[in-house]
């Protein structure tokens, strides 16, 4: 009996003693990413870019490579400058429908401002309601953009502006046409004066009041500018693992960096249903250069939680 007792009494020791050692190994633990945690929100909360982890990057992305941060400010073409007349005008025509062959379909159609400047479809719908190829890119911040579209056939927002309005499948009008209405329908007359100091509507005006407007929808500071600007508690433990995995072992600022939250490149992430149904060369169809076949633009990433579905199809 004594000896049954003592074993009991052993055994119990034994049990307490590992669970101590667990409890203190796991304790450990935590109080190490705790710790771990807390030097991450004091160094990337602190906005001083020397002293964040440094990013892991693949080789070709360096020369090209921009640190994220704040967006800069907003900058306009010499050719286009900026006005308060220019910019009202431009949003007026970005919601006329009239520009459309229907006048039924508006830029807005698909870039509403309420579905974070996209239509939040796979594949956009235009004239006759066809269905294109793509979605429509969201364009928050598309100042920043260094060419337009998921392939990149325009390099400005003014050769962009005119290329829906004429497309088939988007709003079907040609632009001498529309350029006709435009200058038939009352208050424009005034809206260009004030723009371009006189009446005269012509396609060009058209392109950069559109492109002047378009060059001011930008995203408002979000919690990752006020987080890094000081405000520490502004992201949770896991958000902030997050900025931290987004930097270094995920590698997603290869394509994704700058203020902008893009490279302003092309890139193949096997996307493209190459030698399938619903195949798309991406930008191949504009250069016509094997190595651009299956590559798009990278879209910027602020406020994508609202610039769904993702990717081109």
């Amino acid at each position: 009996m004594k000896n049954a007792l003592s074993w009991t009494l052993v055994l119990f020791l034994i049990v307490s003693l590992l669970h101590n050692c667990l409890s203190n190994k796991v304790q450990q633990e935590i109080d190490r990413k705790n710790a771990f945690m807390d030097r991450l929100r004091k160094v990337y909360s602190s906005g001083d870019i020397s002293k964040w982890p440094k990013p892991i990057l693949d080789p070709e992305s360096v020369p090209s490579f921009v640190e994220i941060g704040h967006l800069p400010e907003n900058s306009f073409p010499e050719d286009n400058p900026y006005s308060r007349e220019k910019e009202l005008l431009g949003k007026t025509l970005f919601f006329d429908p009239r520009l459309s062959k229907s006048n039924q379909i508006a830029c807005a159609s698909c870039h509403d401002p309420e579905l974070g400047w996209c239509d939040n479809r796979t594949f956009s719908f235009g004239h006759d309601r066809q269905s294109g190829t793509r979605n429509a890119m969201s364009i928050l911040n598309v100042a920043y953009a260094r060419s337009l579209f998921w392939d990149g056939r325009a390099k400005t927002l003014e050769a962009q502006s005119q290329m829906p309005i004429e497309d088939e499948k988007e709003m079907g009008e040609h632009i001498d046409i529309a350029v006709g209405k435009i200058s038939g329908i009352k208050g424009y007359d005034v809206l260009f004066k004030k723009a371009f100091g006189d009446k005269s509507v012509t396609k060009d005006r058209i392109s950069k009041a559109i492109a002047a407007f378009e060059r001011t929808i930008k995203s408002r500071p979000g919690k990752f500018d006020l987080f890094i600007d000081g405000k520490s508690d502004a992201y949770t433990n896991d958000e902030l693992m997050g900025l931290h995995l987004f930097r270094t072992k995920a590698q997603c600022m290869n394509c994704h960096n700058s203020g902008y939250f893009s490279n302003n490149r092309f890139e193949n992430i096997g996307t493209s249903r190459m030698g399938e149904k619903g195949e798309d060369l991406g930008r191949y169809l504009v250069t016509k250069s094997p190595e651009d076949a299956g590559r798009f633009r990278v879209p910027g990433l602020r406020e994508v939680s609202r610039t769904g579905p993702w990717f081109h199809n």
